[in-house]
């Protein structure tokens, strides 16, 4: 038998710091643990230091990045913008749909009206803050058109609050408001420089009188 001491103290192990775990629900984008309830507002994120890395889709076959200034989004703005991909192409068999970014950034809102001091807010809702030129969603796991694939992500697009781009396998990178283009290949001479480069050599050769 134990005792009700004994029996407190188990449950009290198993239960974790309350300020520390949420739940997460089956269709809610959240993380699983954090270390702070609470975090420093910030500021959306500026390309200057010359990286790529998450510019170029990774998974899919087509996607959208941001091409206006960076903003910050939240959990609920990636859900409709996911759930809108999924219902339009929901006739397609094996069609996949990848985030490529997370919301793991509490927000905390104090009400209006109320006087200053007394420590930050109360949680409202998780959000992630993009800089220009990151991927946001990519579709792919099977052949789509682009048709349809191009009017999918313009409606996801419009769900979200900063200006986005459509973008292919072949899409350059992006830094900042800069795309990338790769080098062109030298262009081969014609016939007639050859010509002219051969004249020109012939002149240079015979010695003059």
């Amino acid at each position: 038998m134990f005792s009700l001491s004994s029996l407190a103290r188990r449950i009290t192990r198993r239960q974790p710091h309350p300020l520390t775990v949420f739940s997460r629900a089956r269709n809610n984008l959240a993380p699983r643990q954090v270390k702070h309830i609470k975090k420093h507002k910030g500021r959306v994120p500026i390309p200057i230091g010359g990286s790529t890395k998450g510019t170029t889709l990774a998974y899919g076959d087509w996607g959208i990045r941001i091409k206006g200034n960076g903003a910050r989004l939240t959990a609920k703005q990636l859900e409709t913008a996911e759930e809108v991909i999924k219902k339009k192409l929901k006739i397609i068999k094996g069609v996949k749909v990848y985030l490529r970014v997370f919301p793991d950034i509490s927000v905390c809102i104090k009400g209006n009206e109320t006087r200053m001091g007394k420590g930050k807010g109360t949680f409202e809702f998780w959000a992630t803050r993009v800089g220009i030129g990151r991927v946001i969603l990519e579709i792919g796991g099977t052949p789509i058109r682009e048709e349809l694939a191009r009017e999918a992500l313009r409606q996801a697009a419009s769900k979200l609050p900063t200006k986005m781009e459509f973008i292919r396998k072949t899409t350059p990178p992006r830094l900042g408001h800069l795309v990338l283009h790769p080098p062109r290949p030298p262009k081969a001479p014609s016939l007639d420089q050859l010509t002219l480069q051969d004249a020109d050599a012939t002149e240079l050769v015979q010695p003059s009188v």
